[in-house]
């Protein structure tokens, strides 16, 4: 399926579609740009470094996840996270430099914590800078 068709086909099924029951959907960037349009927060897991260096997606929320050493603490993170994401229900997009960060966080929210519908950029704001897709200046990092 080409990729506006796929995008199209996503617009139409969310509004609709059943609670996907804890499970973590690799997205492509067009994907992210519709549900981004449809008012699905986007969190960018990266550090604070990499949003400085590259920017990030317009609207996301920066939440670093891992620190630049892989070291995190899941507790303190959730704690930010759910002011952005209050109900397990809500969908959610992730994004970090390749998504494998984002993979990792993804499976702890839903096989770990009961989110029904986590979304997350594969293969990372890579795939979205190779697309043509532009980052912002991150201006509150």
């Amino acid at each position: 399926m080409n990729k506006w068709l796929r995008a199209v086909t996503l617009a139409i099924s969310l509004p609709s579609a059943p609670t996907l029951g804890g499970e973590l959907l690799g997205i492509t960037p067009d994907e992210l740009e519709t549900l981004k349009a449809q008012g699905v927060p986007v969190v960018d897991v990266r550090t604070p470094e990499e949003w400085r260096k590259t920017g990030v997606i317009e609207g996301s929320k920066p939440l670093t996840f891992f620190d630049s050493k892989g070291a995190y603490d899941a507790t303190a993170w959730m704690r930010q996270f759910k002011t952005i994401v209050p109900d397990a229900a809500r969908p959610v997009v992730l994004v970090c430099r390749s998504g494998n960060r984002t993979a990792t966080v993804g499976k702890m929210l839903t096989q770990e914590l009961g989110y029904e519908r986590v979304y997350h950029l594969e293969k990372g704001l890579q795939v979205w800078s190779a697309e043509g897709h532009k980052l912002a200046p991150c201006g509150s990092c």
